[in-house]
């Protein structure tokens, strides 16, 4: 009986997505409709879409999990995730949204192209090799969040679980594009908002209320409620704390969050969605954090942390409710990899067809072209995540940075220092991105586990100014950038 609800709330959550998949392509006939929905969103679904693509089930899987693990010092990635969040929304989101439009835009390596006037596509090729690679290992690792919550939920294998989320992601994003993905988006930040906003509250309630809560978490492990964890003020503790606050550097200038300006009706509705960002970043992940510290004190010694939430949902919930949490599960991990797929789609339909092999095609045959291409990318991400379970919260993080280092520092150039170059942009690029996937293979263990988007974020600005330093930026691009100033203020 309990499985009969929890997959009737799957099979009405299901028919909402296709809906939603068949509207949304209506619009998704052109690069632009398919890709950046017509520039026509407002505040609320870009300011949901941002969010929720930004999270993923690392929120719901890993960052619960994380609040198992260690408790209060898992509030240093709150601290950081909503700074991160604040500060793209209003520095970076009007100049980027200014420009893009000037540029006509549709896809982050377009805005690069033409404000450094590379003629030769170099920054879209560099940018057309990181995304494949990154999006794959990201994809990878929510469909490997998938196997585990289906597993979770349901008792199905994890196999079983990877191949239902993949069909549900696969056709409302090849079908209605972007469109259809934002506003999913939307639909899935609403339920995650809730799921977040009433889980924690009864996980707290079931342990005996905040000041129950914090003696029971003492009196397993002293160290849960100390803001610097077991490792203390010694130099792995900050390295600890610092990695943690560096999640949220992503938030300024990770391609896939850069594409909800893109897709902006108006600047306007970025001002007015920035509220409503910040707002929902808080909910999420406080609410994360203190789902998984209740649910320490309830269900301690899990094998793995991360089935902390099925575990409440189940344990703490009616049938019904544990669907629903299933669905937010779900909506989670959907919100993230429709929006990885369509960036990678477009990184090739839109970077490397259209604009450097052949210009000549129709619009309606590139974006049929598009829904093929996320096809293929989708399924290359099933073949990696099939084989191996992987830990959700460090697997994620690793994508997350490994693609953030590459384009933030080099976008933040570019947006506030009219010395950047072509050359500093493209070394940069490869800089950040390479330091990232070096520090993971060769360096992390040596440096107290410092997450590796600090010295990734480190070397690829280094290297974009270093570079810039010593070469010449695009004719007029001070004068440019005093236009955009003017423009936003």
């Amino acid at each position: 009986m309990t499985s009969v609800a929890i997959i009737a709330v799957l099979v009405a959550y299901g028919v909402v997505l296709l809906a939603i998949g068949f509207w949304g392509s209506r619009g998704s006939g052109s690069v632009a409709g398919y890709y950046v929905a017509g520039k026509q969103l407002p505040a609320w679904v870009i300011a949901f879409s941002s969010n929720t693509t930004g999270e993923s089930a690392w929120l719901l899987l890993g960052l619960t999990g994380m609040g198992y693990l260690v408790g209060v010092h898992a509030l240093w990635i709150v601290l950081g995730e909503v700074t991160g969040v604040a500060l793209a929304w209003v520095f970076v989101g009007l100049r980027f949204k200014e420009y893009t439009d000037r540029y006509d835009s549709i896809t982050v390596p377009d805005y690069l192209e033409v404000r450094f006037k590379d003629t030769r596509h170099v920054i879209r090729l560099v940018s057309v090799v990181i995304i494949i690679s990154m999006v794959t290992a990201y994809t990878a690792a929510q469909l490997t969040a998938s196997g585990k919550a289906f597993g979770s939920f349901l008792g199905t294998s994890y196999e079983v679980g990877v191949l239902i989320g993949v069909a549900f992601i696969l056709f409302y994003t090849i079908v209605g594009g972007f469109k259809a993905v934002a506003y999913n988006d939307l639909l899935h930040g609403v339920l995650m908002f809730s799921g977040l906003l009433v889980l924690p509250v009864v996980g707290i309630v079931a342990v005996g209320g905040w000041g129950g809560l914090m003696i029971q978490l003492r009196s397993l492990d002293p160290y849960l409620i100390e803001p610097m964890g077991h490792l203390g003020w010694s130099p792995a503790g900050i390295a600890s704390a610092v990695g943690f606050m560096g999640i949220g550097l992503a938030f300024l200038g990770a391609p896939q969050l850069l594409t909800r300006f893109i897709s902006a009706k108006s600047r306007r509705e970025i001002v007015n969605g920035s509220v409503i960002a910040v707002i929902c970043i808080v909910v999420f992940d406080i609410g994360a954090v203190f789902a998984g510290m209740a649910g320490r004190v309830l269900f301690d010694g899990l094998a793995d942390p991360e089935t902390i939430l099925p575990i409440l949902s189940t344990e703490l919930f009616p049938a019904i409710f544990t669907g629903i949490f299933l669905v937010i599960v779900l909506a989670a991990i959907l919100s993230t990899v429709d929006s990885l797929l369509i960036l990678a789609s477009s990184a090739v339909v839109r970077d490397v067809v259209q604009k450097v092999y052949d210009p000549h095609l129709t619009e309606r045959q590139l974006a049929s072209l598009g829904r093929l291409t996320t096809a293929v990318i989708g399924l290359g991400a099933l073949a990696l995540a099939l084989p191996e379970v992987r830990v959700v919260f460090w697997f994620v993080l690793f994508a997350w940075s490994g693609i953030a280092s590459a384009f933030a520092p080099v976008v933040l150039c570019s947006l506030f220092w009219k010395g950047t170059t072509r050359a500093g942009a493209i070394v940069g690029m490869i800089a950040g991105f390479l330091t990232t996937v070096l520090w993971v293979l060769l360096l992390k263990q040596r440096f107290y586990d410092l997450y590796e988007m600090i010295p990734g974020f480190a070397a690829g600005f280094a290297a974009t100014i270093g570079v810039s330093l010593i070469t010449a930026p695009p004719e007029g691009a001070g004068a440019e950038m005093e236009e955009v100033q003017r423009a936003i203020k």
